[in-house]
């Protein structure tokens, strides 16, 4: 195929800049700084840190130059996790109490796990929500919202699930800060930990059962039957 030639005079496409990893590693660093305005001190605090460890271990065995390049990349690779480890916990603060943020910590299991992207039940007035997955430990249903209110909408979506599927493993997960919960930054931790019941045929097996649920419906508005709605037939007649 032949190349399209621009007009002559006609103003060039713009560059497409390539992102390059340090370019990611800075706006990292900008948006944990944001949440976490220490994160820079003890970013530095760790990579000094680790290079004096290298120059005193130079010292006592009389090589101190090879100690000191060798600690660099070192020290580097510290400073690296930690950022990492504080970029990790500045994403759940700006997201925890967020309707959704339950899927987007689940979101960060990348295998052994299978999740449905909308919620299986919703609190008609809170707007509380159950989301659902499934793996070889079997069912679990995470909710997000206050202890004395999610509880109830996770029990019935239990009873609901187990009227499907008799016998396979559930597990009820509320996430949040309260006696009971389980925080937000902990929560793919805790699913990960679970252990395998199921094979992974018979995983695959509830995953399309658990299709025939299909996804959660928004309540209808009260005052409103959809059973018992008349068209309106002087409309239909376009009087």
């Amino acid at each position: 195929m032949a190349r399209e030639k621009t007009a002559p005079g006609a103003p060039k496409p713009p560059k497409v800049k390539k992102t390059r990893w340090y370019h990611q590693v800075w706006q990292a660093y900008q948006m944990t700084r944001q949440q976490d305005p220490a994160v820079t001190w003890l970013i530095l605090a760790v990579f000094f840190g680790v290079i004096a460890v290298g120059l005193l271990l130079g010292l006592v065995f009389f090589t101190w130059w090879y100690m000191l390049l060798l600690s660099i990349p070192f020290a580097a690779l510290a400073a690296m996790f930690v950022l990492t480890r504080r970029a990790e916990r500045a994403a759940y603060s700006r997201i925890e109490g967020q309707p959704g943020a339950a899927m987007s910590a689940l979101g960060t299991i990348r295998r052994g796990w299978t999740f449905a992207e909308e919620p299986v039940a919703v609190g008609p007035r809170t707007q509380d929500l159950v989301f659902r997955g499934v793996g070889r430990p079997g069912i679990v249903l995470v909710g997000e919202g206050p202890a004395h209110r999610i509880g109830k909408l996770l029990e019935a979506e239990r009873k609901r699930t187990a009227r499907v599927l008799n016998g396979v493993p559930i597990t009820v997960i509320e996430v949040g800060r309260e006696e009971g919960q389980v925080p937000l930054p902990q929560l793919a931790r805790k699913v990960q930990r679970l252990k395998p019941q199921l094979t992974k045929q018979e995983t695959g097996e509830v995953v399309k059962r658990l299709t025939a649920l299909g996804a959660v419906k928004m309540p209808i508005p009260k005052g409103v039957d959809p059973m018992r709605a008349r068209p309106d037939r002087k409309g239909m007649r376009g009087r």
